[in-house]
């Protein structure tokens, strides 16, 4: 039994794994697989190198953006990866936000849906990818063209409504962020910061909405009910309770980023709790 995934989503968090004894630790602890955030380098490169320093980690993409990586590409990058580490590469694709992609960002359905196309013609299986999804028409996708869905920033409710969606033998891997303090206002502090961006992109204000959130919630930099279910803080015993919530919902498993600043050793601190 392993500890739930682990995301670690932007540039300076992606040095940071690039140490092999980042990498060590985390398979020591018990982290069987690394969600990576955000859309990796070209070819995949960064994949292989975590890969070569670590011994049993397997990697997943939290998104290959397919604005930017065209499918064929994605597709030899992963025939690559697999036959130096077979069973321990899982490609994650995604329609990533309007205002990262510019101009382009014309009908994302219809877009991921050529995507798709563009890997079963250059061979990558249903079984061989996930797609990033949070409304129910990229979730019925998610349950006829892939193995599963990898939702971000969702409840535990959002969780039963997508394993409902996807039914059941699909992949479905929902991200929570995690602070390890029970202290009200650090932790909500924590989570304001990571929040902060994602409240001025409309795919996730609109499945907020989905979810239930009003405008009050959406305001101020995140009402303390959003930040409270977005980001689930206290003690061990607090986190491994949400985590268990997701999973009682259908989640196969639950992917954590942890916002506090030293992320291993609060990971350290949470790993017995999520194994118990």
């Amino acid at each position: 039994m392993v500890v739930q995934g682990l995301a670690l989503w932007d540039t300076v968090h992606w040095a940071e794994l690039r140490r092999a004894e980042t990498l060590a630790e985390l398979e020591e602890i018990g982290v069987g697989t690394l969600w990576l955030g955000g859309s990796p380098d070209p070819d995949l490169r960064i994949v292989e190198e975590l890969l070569d320093s670590s011994t049993t980690l397997t990697v997943a993409t939290g998104i290959v953006n397919v604005w930017a990586e065209p499918a064929e590409v994605a597709a030899r990058s992963r025939t690559r990866v697999l036959e130096r580490y077979p069973d321990r590469f899982l490609l994650g694709v995604g329609a990533s936000h309007r205002v990262l992609v510019g101009d382009a960002y014309v009908r994302p359905y219809e877009k991921l849906v050529s995507y798709l196309d563009d890997l079963d013609a250059a061979g990558v299986p249903v079984d061989g990818r996930v797609l990033a999804a949070l409304g129910p028409r990229v979730l019925r996708l998610a349950a006829e063209r892939t193995r599963g869905a990898h939702p971000y920033l969702v409840t535990p409710e959002h969780t039963a409504r997508a394993r409902e969606i996807l039914g059941a033998g699909k992949l479905l891997v929902p991200e929570q962020k995690v602070v390890l303090s029970t202290d009200p206002g650090e932790a909500r502090t924590l989570a304001r910061q990571r929040l902060a961006m994602y409240l001025e992109l409309p795919n996730y204000t609109n499945s907020w909405r989905r979810q239930g959130f009003t405008e009050d919630d959406l305001a101020g930099g995140g009402s303390d009910r959003l930040v409270d279910a977005m980001v689930a803080w206290g003690d061990e015993d607090a986190v491994r309770a949400r985590v268990e919530e997701h999973r009682a919902a259908g989640a196969d498993q639950v992917a954590l980023q942890v916002l506090n600043p030293d992320r291993l050793a609060a990971l350290r601190r949470l790993a017995p709790a999520l194994l118990g």
